[in-house]
């Protein structure tokens, strides 16, 4: 599938400031291999509605940069990094439930995991989705993007702050497809997110409920 689109999102991670981005979209899918623009996703194993996958690529949304945000001074950049890991799914009818465990190399040298579950209908031309998920994230990754050290502290004006493990947020999200014709699609897609936990307390989050939404045009071969 070729697409073209934009987001509507926050500047960064807890930001009351949000920005439009524009962006491509490829992904092929041969046999058990994903191609997508977060990289390679394989299938290692399938059966009884039960999936085991493998991925390989970049942080897709990692990094963050200072001059995103006046709010930002003094806290430096963070780099986006490499990431392995690894998806159990298990659907049974239109419910998909799942967990997935990422490790970024380089940037936040974190770990994530996420735990959720997806539903989606069919009508005519029309497919509607929706899902839910929580998100967790180890001591590196939440320290790198919601703690202040005692530098930054005195470089930015924010208080100093240690961000420990644990829950970091939790997303619902909604979308339409609609297949214009055979190979031509137009989809929606609406979501939020509620930082919590020690995210949600950090001195750099200046909102802790993110909304987003997206839109975009694909052609499907």
């Amino acid at each position: 599938m070729v697409a073209a689109g934009a987001m509507y999102q926050p500047k960064y991670e807890g930001s009351d400031e949000y920005e439009l981005v524009p962006f491509p979209m490829v992904s092929a899918t041969i046999g058990r291999l994903t191609i997508s623009p977060g990289g390679l996703d394989v299938d290692v194993l399938e059966a009884d509605g039960f999936k085991v996958s493998v991925k390989g690529g970049f942080e897709m949304g990692g990094g963050r940069k200072e001059e995103d945000s006046k709010h930002l001074k003094g806290l430096g950049d963070i780099d986006a990094g490499a990431v392995v890991g690894t998806k159990v799914s298990y659907e049974t009818g239109p419910v998909e439930l799942y967990a997935s465990v990422d490790k970024t190399i380089g940037g936040s040298e974190g770990l994530l995991g996420v735990v959720g579950a997806n539903v989606s209908h069919h009508y005519n031309a029309f497919i509607f989705s929706a899902g839910a998920s929580a998100t967790f994230a180890d001591e590196n990754y939440m320290q790198t993007y919601f703690g202040v050290t005692a530098v930054q502290s005195a470089r930015s004006g924010l208080r100093q702050y240690q961000a420990g493990a644990g829950l970091k947020r939790y997303d619902i999200e909604a979308s339409v497809t609609y297949m214009a014709t055979e190979n031509w699609l137009i989809r929606g897609q609406v979501g939020v997110g509620f930082l919590a936990g020690d995210a949600k307390d950090s001195p750099i989050v200046q909102k802790d409920v993110q909304p987003s939404g997206m839109l975009f045009v694909g052609y499907r071969f």
